[in-house]
């Protein structure tokens, strides 16, 4: 996509709050709108996580980054530094560790498996989508074709 990348992502992201609500519901139980552009900084570096919220089911923040292009390894390491902050000064007793969730427009499952650790429980990277999918793609998506055949048998 042509264009400053950032400015996108702030459309993206001013989308996402405008319809907070939806968004909320959509993520499942438990979540509260925390911050949007949290602002930390360490060693005179200035860094800013588009979403934070906290799940009170589970007991953690969750930290959402929104890139409006491919998913490269430096998002996943970005994402991983911002979790590492939050579990080493913002965590309160009790809290479980927090949870980092990049949403983005297409993503390499491989880049993905080998930037972060065989053990991560904490990272994640999903693609969202822009537009409804077809009822050719929703079918390919969910294996539905192989589901009607083992129904059958």
């Amino acid at each position: 996509m042509e264009g400053n990348p950032h400015f996108y992502e702030k459309n993206l992201e001013q989308a996402l709050i405008d319809h907070l609500q939806k968004f909320l519901l959509e993520l499942g139980r438990g979540f509260c709108f925390e911050s949007r552009q949290k602002h930390i900084t360490f060693d005179n570096e200035h860094f800013y996580i588009d979403l934070v919220f906290y799940n009170y089911i589970l007991k953690c923040h969750v930290l959402f980054d929104l890139k409006i292009g491919k998913l490269v390894h430096q998002d996943l390491g970005q994402m991983q530094m911002y979790v590492n902050y939050y579990t080493r000064e913002l965590m309160n007793e009790g809290d479980n560790l927090p949870i980092g969730i990049i949403l983005c427009a297409d993503k390499n499952d491989a880049v993905v498996k080998y930037t972060l650790p065989e053990d991560n429980r904490q990272i994640f990277a999903s693609k969202y989508m822009t537009y409804l999918p077809s009822e050719e793609e929703l079918k390919r998506e969910l294996k539905l074709d192989e589901f009607v055949k083992m129904s059958n048998e």
